[in-house]
């Protein structure tokens, strides 16, 4: 062999051993890389599940103060017990970055002392403790801890975030260049065959030594590649199942994700995004927009272009729980959303897209209106109640000395005419003041086992005279004995009332149908629907084809002395009585009505035990209730 051929073997076998520990070095390296990688997916999960804690535990503390209900305050102290250990685990996995210790031993006191807070405000709640409530929410302090809390907790997750990208690019960037020098070598022991072969036709025993020796080299290299391979296939496994548990948990969220580029096409979408948002593969942000109008919290005020959730995160703004309404153009129910958006930035910290997630909060704000609608009439029924009664003692004073008058004015038959008339006035009075207190649920019941299938037949017979014959009167009732614990005269009242106000939204004729059924409420009705009690109800139905209420109209139409018709032309306390009756039978009362679309207003009353022990509704009652029901003249759009 020529000093030359040995210079380029040797310099061949020396980049091959370099080759081989630059191989070695790597692979070192790209364990690390991946233990590191592993380590912060775990603890952005921790994170995740300190924040699910966190939300379950003030969800639950909140729901424990409207219904005193004592599931709420079991999963309140379940989430309670498991925050401080969630907490400290945190904190053991993040020891290595000074920072992120810092910033949750200043996280944990204000989570704790918001746990304090809701604790201490469901303690007072289930004291009936108004005074400490009051004082409490004055401080306004739960929400401040919560929403610092919080912002804490998305910094931390936003740092972990920034840190798995990084170490996730190392770890991929290592792999590369460990199969890159793999394969280098196997090049470099290709050229090293090649020249050993050449040399084998000058030197038949340099050559067996040499390639001996390649031999040797080769199996050491191929021996070192299997062990590459072997721990490159092992990382890959474990980064797959990181990934793995990254989208099981994406996919799991109840929240809708839409990750965005920055011409607002979607990355990125989760199964709940399809639910909520109608979101669909290969759908732009432009899309989505085109299918709904949106709005702000109010739900009247149009949400402008710049406004936008997308529009402003892509213009690197950060915000947290922005409100807003969605009314999809397909008809569907409005949604109640509340958006939380972050921009991503690339390596040169320019803006390349944005994380959009979207709440529903749909069902709490329903139950929040219909818990303050019945709070409204509790207080407007209390209010009524009390100025009726202390009307009515005025109104007894008028009425007898109104009697006297008449009777000794008999030789003046002019002044006896003045006297009756105001005799008559207060009549009128004493029947106003009787209807204020069915809505105040103060009048006198006198509740019996009715059946109420005979009992809507006759009364339907006895509408026709009543309505008209441009009215045609339909009765659907459910087979078998159904009875219902109620005030007969009062049953009977009600349905003209809700008749006469059919009719009156029917100016050119319709149909009026009246509907019974048993029917069970669960709870989660119940916990949707204010002081509703769950269990087995008797459901009465009058739904008419009308010209139907909007949802401001609906919202109102129980309050007293509340009509949309003209000046003189109703009282406005039609549904009021009906709205007493049921309550104070222990029932409950639902408006469903669209504009145009006629309206269906269904009646809850508590079931009787055993058989009916009230008489059926006779003509003479029913007449009685409809002269009564002129109280209330008919109105066009309900009361």
């Amino acid at each position: 062999m020529i000093p030359t051929q040995r210079v380029i073997l040797g310099a061949g076998l020396a980049i091959l051993l370099i080759i081989t520990a630059a191989s070695i070095a790597l692979d070192v390296k790209s364990r690390s890389d991946t233990t590191w990688v592993s380590h912060t997916v775990q603890v952005l999960k921790k994170i995740s599940d300190l924040r699910v804690l966190l939300r379950r535990a003030e969800s639950a503390a909140r729901g424990y103060e409207i219904y005193r209900n004592q599931a709420f305050s079991d999963e309140f102290e379940a989430a309670h017990a498991q925050i401080a250990p969630a907490l400290a685990s945190l904190k053991r996995d993040v020891r290595d970055n000074p920072d992120q210790v810092a910033l949750l031993e200043g996280t944990e006191p204000l989570a704790l002392r918001r746990m304090e807070v809701a604790a201490a405000a469901m303690r007072l709640r289930a004291a009936n403790d108004d005074a400490g409530i009051a004082a409490l929410q004055g401080k306004a302090e739960g929400r401040g801890l919560m929403d610092t809390v919080m912002g804490n907790l998305d910094q931390l997750s936003t740092e972990e975030e920034r840190l798995l990208t990084a170490r996730s690019q190392d770890s991929r960037r290592t792999g590369i260049v460990l199969l890159g020098i793999d394969v280098a070598g196997a090049l470099v022991i290709l050229l090293l065959v090649l020249m050993v072969m050449r040399e084998s036709h000058r030197a038949q025993s340099a050559l067996k030594s040499t390639l001996e020796e390649a031999t040797a080299a080769n199996e050491q290299l191929e021996a070192a590649v299997a062990e590459r391979t072997e721990h490159l296939v092992t990382a890959h496994d474990e980064l797959r199942l990181s990934v793995n548990v990254l989208q099981s948990t994406f996919r799991s969220m109840a929240e809708a994700v839409l990750v965005i580029d920055i011409e607002g096409n979607v990355l990125l979408s989760n199964p709940a995004a399809e639910r909520m948002l109608l979101h669909r593969a290969g759908m732009n942000l432009r899309n989505l927009r085109a299918l709904s109008d949106v709005f702000h919290g109010d739900g009247v005020t149009p949400l402008r272009a710049d406004e936008l959730p997308s529009t402003r995160v892509l213009r690197g703004e950060h915000f947290e729980a922005i409100e807003m309404i969605v009314r999809p153009h397909s008809g569907n129910d409005p949604r109640h959303l509340m958006i939380s958006g972050r921009p991503m930035l690339d390596g040169q910290g320019d803006i390349s897209g944005a994380v959009l997630v979207y709440h529903d909060a749909t069902t709490s704000r329903d139950t929040e209106r219909q818990l303050h609608q019945s709070q409204k009439l509790d207080a407007i029924g209390k209010l009524t109640g009390g100025v009726a009664h202390d009307f009515n003692n005025m109104l007894t004073v008028i009425s007898g000395n109104t009697e006297t008058l008449v009777a000794s004015l008999k030789q003046q038959p002019e002044l006896q005419r003045v006297a009756r008339l105001i005799d008559d006035a207060a009549e009128r009075y004493a029947e106003l003041i009787q209807h204020l207190l069915a809505f105040a649920r103060k009048q006198p019941l006198q509740p019996r086992n009715v059946e109420i299938n005979a009992a809507i037949t006759d009364i339907a017979k006895l509408l026709r005279p009543t309505l008209g014959e441009q009215i045609q009167i339909e009765t659907v009732l459910e087979q078998g004995p159904m009875t219902a614990h109620i005030d007969p005269s009062r049953l009977t009242n009600a349905v003209l009332n809700m008749a006469i106000n059919a009719r009156d939204a029917m100016p050119n004729g319709g149909k009026l149908l009246l509907e019974t059924h048993r029917v069970a409420l669960d709870e989660a009705y119940a916990q949707a629907n204010a002081e509703v009690v769950p269990g087995p109800y008797v459901m009465l139905a009058v739904s008419d084809t009308g010209t139907g209420m909007s949802t401001d109209i609906q919202q109102k139409a129980f309050e007293p002395f509340f009509t949309t018709k003209e000046v003189g032309k109703g009282s406005g306390l039609g549904l009021s009585m009906v709205y007493g009756f049921v309550k104070q039978s222990g029932g409950h009362i639902k408006i469903y009505s669209e504009p145009g679309h006629g309206t269906t207003i269904k009646l809850y009353l508590p079931p009787g035990e055993g058989a009916s022990d009230a008489d059926r509704p006779s003509r003479s009652a029913i007449l009685a209730a409809a002269r009564e029901s002129q109280v209330t003249p008919a109105r066009p759009r309900w009361n």
